[in-house]
């Protein structure tokens, strides 16, 4: 994290060790390999509350992502408010609407087609929570002095990563939604200009007659994305 001053590097001892033989490393590798194959992105999502508790905790992992310098370039925002999410879907469908009205271009539109989306964004508002994904272009000492942030595409990409395996890891299903342009975000949020929203996560449990696409179920072979050099 940014110090503004003479902060030196002072190395300290490895906090925390975890020794495992190779058969139990691979043992926990392929459990883990095996529960992230049960992680679906999910749009229809059931009204059921989940609690402000495990939604925090979930963002907590979030926050302990590495980051370039350290600096944690990110903010979510945790939306439960029913007003506020019904703002969010209304701004998001009038994008959406120009998008799929054309503006998205033929190709784009075509990659979508196996997907199933469209203009009506429902999980927006029946999902119980929605989680703004912000990203700090740049950052703001608290006596107002502007400072650069390092790496913050990547950084950001992995603390959402870390988010979407903490949500799966708690049973809860999200869905990574993207309407474009988002500035409008900002203004509903109260956040800053200096950040720039990246997504949205509806969160929550996913509805009975939930479903996704069978494209989705469709993932590159280890070959096709592993290139091993001993």
């Amino acid at each position: 994290m940014y110090h503004k001053g003479g902060v030196r590097y002072e190395p300290l001892a490895l906090p925390d060790r975890v020794g495992l033989s190779d058969a139990e490393a691979l043992a926990k590798a392929q459990a883990h390999l095996a529960y992230m194959r049960k992680r679906h992105s999910v749009r229809q999502f059931s009204t059921e509350p989940v609690s402000a508790e495990i939604i925090a905790a979930c963002i907590a992992t979030a926050g302990t992502a590495p980051s370039g310098e350290n600096h944690q370039p990110w903010h979510f925002v945790a939306i439960g408010n029913p007003e506020m999410k019904q703002k969010i879907r209304l701004a998001a469908e009038e994008e959406e609407r120009a998008f799929y009205s054309g503006g998205g271009g033929d190709e784009w539109l075509a990659a979508l087609e196996p997907i199933g989306t469209g203009v009506e964004k429902p999980h927006l508002t029946d999902a119980p929570w929605l989680i703004v994904v912000f990203a700090q272009k740049f950052g703001m000492t608290l006596d107002g002095v502007k400072y650069k942030n390092y790496y913050v595409p990547e950084s950001v990409g992995i603390a959402t990563g870390f988010l979407i395996s903490a949500l799966h890891n708690a049973g809860l299903v999200c869905l990574e939604h993207t309407p474009n342009p988002m500035k409008f975000l900002n203004d509903l949020c109260g956040r800053p200009a200096n950040e720039k929203p990246v997504m949205i996560l509806p969160v929550g449990h996913p509805a009975l007659d939930a479903t996704v696409p069978a494209v989705a179920k469709r993932k590159k072979p280890l070959g096709d994305i592993l290139t091993l050099l001993p």
